[in-house]
């Protein structure tokens, strides 16, 4: 493809990236992957240049834009060269018009940027929450060794966010890694790691992952139990809970067995479960806001509407995981998200709605005090975002 073919090629993504944005639609990765498979014709090269140009134009944008050209035009304020690739021929964008609509640079949508400041998030940190996101993995200590990892892959800086993670460079695919097939490893970002420390499992314990999701979490809790024990594995998702048993067989962890909850009947499917486990955890459905370095597209998808939806969610997912926590045990609250409703707000939401219970204060290896729990942020950790607490059942 021609420099100026790229071009087309990205305002075309845009152009389907910004309606499934508008409507709940497939995300960009997808979007992408689609639009290449019908193009067997595009190189490896012409695949990442499209694909660099198209995020590039993403992070620029806080606003959704009203069109993949708008936002391309946005780009080639910023990158000049673009200019010429505009009436260049055949399979370039057209000409640039006298007046034509340009999208505006920011950060995000404006009451977006009003609610992360008012929830204490600088300029400085929420510009990076756009930075390009690493690749982290967690070394699997069922399988393998820390160092015998970094050994094998050749490369890779501890983290200190994740003892037991390694950072590695520049773009890699491991899912085909020996290491990776046999369990030694799973990609996880550091503030993950981080956070799932919060829940102290330890081995023999009666563990509730409430929305594992695909099972990230849950690994790594089965890791720190030293695969004894038991864990419940729930989620209402059923596609995403389907990898976990594949994922657990990989990683040899035989203590984590998986529960599909039907939507609104989910304390039915728990029941057997109540006042008993050690840890209940609830990585709950989140605004995203502390993903935008792998997933910027998610600020033009959230609205007010959305968010209070996704609040309403997380305090109804608390009070149910509440429910399972025997007398002294522990509810831990994660959201991958730097706004206070989500967060802070929702801890003191649930304290002042369960007499008796109380916030334990967090030692993390990343983190700082926010509220009655912690908060992991790019800029100051180096990790995706995210909020974290533990909370304990009166015995």
């Amino acid at each position: 493809m021609r420099p100026e073919a790229r071009t087309q090629a990205a305002i075309e993504l845009l152009d389907q990236i910004i309606a499934a944005a508008r409507d709940q639609g497939a995300a960009a990765d997808t979007l992408i992957a689609r639009y290449f498979a019908a193009r067997r014709y595009a190189g490896s090269k012409d695949r990442r240049a499209v694909r660099e140009l198209v995020y590039d134009a993403i992070r620029l944008l806080g606003e959704r834009p009203a069109s993949g050209r708008a936002a391309m035009l946005a780009l080639a304020r910023r990158q000049p060269d673009l200019t010429a690739h505009f009436g260049a021929g055949d399979y370039a964008p057209e000409a640039i018009g006298t007046d034509e609509a340009v999208a505006e640079a920011g950060v995000a949508p404006q009451w977006l940027v009003d609610a992360l400041a008012e929830s204490g998030v600088t300029e400085a940190q929420q510009a990076a929450l756009l930075d390009r996101a690493p690749l982290d993995i967690r070394v699997n200590p069922l399988r393998a060794k820390i160092e015998d990892v970094a050994e094998a892959l050749g490369e890779g800086e501890a983290i200190a966010a994740a003892p037991l993670g390694l950072r590695l460079p520049g773009e890699h695919r491991l899912e085909r890694h020996p290491l990776f097939e046999s369990g030694g490893f799973e990609i996880q970002d550091a503030g993950s790691q981080a956070v799932t420390l919060a829940s102290a499992a330890g081995p023999g314990m009666l563990v509730v992952d409430l929305c594992a999701g695909g099972g990230g979490k849950t690994l790594a809790m089965a890791a720190m139990m030293a695969n004894r024990g038991r864990i419940v594995a729930s989620d209402s998702d059923r596609a995403r809970l389907s990898r976990l048993p594949a994922r657990a067989e990989r990683a040899g962890v035989s203590i984590a067995e998986t529960r599909l909850l039907n939507p609104g009947r989910e304390a039915e499917a728990l029941a057997d479960l109540t006042d008993s486990a050690d840890v209940v955890l609830v990585d709950a459905p989140c605004s995203g806001t502390g993903t935008w370095r792998r997933n910027p597209e998610a600020r033009w998808r959230l609205t007010p509407d959305r968010l209070a939806r996704l609040t309403g969610l997380q305090a109804r997912l608390l009070d149910m995981g509440a429910a399972l926590v025997r007398p002294g045990g522990a509810l831990i609250h994660i959201v991958c998200s730097l706004l206070d409703s989500e967060g802070r707000g929702q801890v003191d939401a649930f304290l002042a709605r369960h007499p008796g219970w109380e916030a334990v204060p967090l030692v993390l290896p990343a983190g700082s005090a926010h509220g009655k729990g912690m908060r992991l942020t790019p800029a100051s950790d180096a990790t995706d975002g995210f909020f974290v607490a533990r909370l304990t059942r009166p015995c």
